[in-house]
């Protein structure tokens, strides 16, 4: 063979080997190009997965945190309605007749009265509870008691009602602190009145 047919077969072998290298790197590219765009889908499926996910979620926080606010102020609402019932009750038993508010406070003496010698302070207005119904009560007191209650000469800062003091021993009984009381034992069950569940 001479020099230049084997030159020649060099170059073809040459040749050919390279298309073959070339040909196995176009595989790889798209091979690697295939992988890709699947990966590529698969990544974008799972993106939009994600922020369908979180858009659900938050939803779902704005929605629980509109629940919540409401109830909040339905809540709010409910507090209102009953402090204005009873603020309306405290209203109405400070502003009664003069026979109604002594009936009531006359009932409130005898179960307070422990002795019969307590001092009755009254508030700086309170013009119905005085020396002469005192004695009245004293009258109404009966036996086992000392029937000296007596009006102090202190004012206290009450708007409506008394209160009883023995000694160191004080018992309030103003309009604010029996409907307090009143609230209580019953807010419950007016509230279940009023509004149901």
């Amino acid at each position: 063979m001479k020099a230049e047919q084997v030159t020649e077969k060099i170059l073809s072998e040459a040749r050919q080997e390279a298309e073959r290298i070339l040909d196995e790197a176009r595989r790889q590219v798209q091979a690697r190009q295939e992988a890709f765009e699947r990966e590529s889908a698969a990544f974008e499926q799972e993106t939009e997965q994600l922020a369908r996910r979180s858009a659900e979620d938050k939803q779902a926080r704005m929605l629980a945190a509109a629940r919540m606010e409401l109830r909040k102020k339905i809540l709010a609402a409910k507090r209102e309605l009953l402090d204005e019932v009873f603020e309306k009750a405290y209203q109405r038993l400070n502003r009664q007749e003069d026979g109604a508010y002594l009936e009531l406070m006359g009932r409130l003496l005898m179960q307070a009265v422990v002795t019969g010698d307590e001092e009755v302070v009254v508030g700086r207005n309170e013009t119905r509870i005085n020396q002469d119904f005192l004695k009245q009560i004293n009258k109404r007191l009966g036996p086992g008691y000392k029937g000296n209650l007596r009006l102090s000469s202190e004012r206290a800062d009450l708007d409506g009602g008394f209160l009883l003091r023995r000694g160191k021993v004080q018992v309030n009984c103003s309009l604010k602190v029996l409907l307090e009381q009143i609230r209580e034992r019953i807010e419950m069950e007016l509230a279940e009145k009023l509004f149901g569940n």
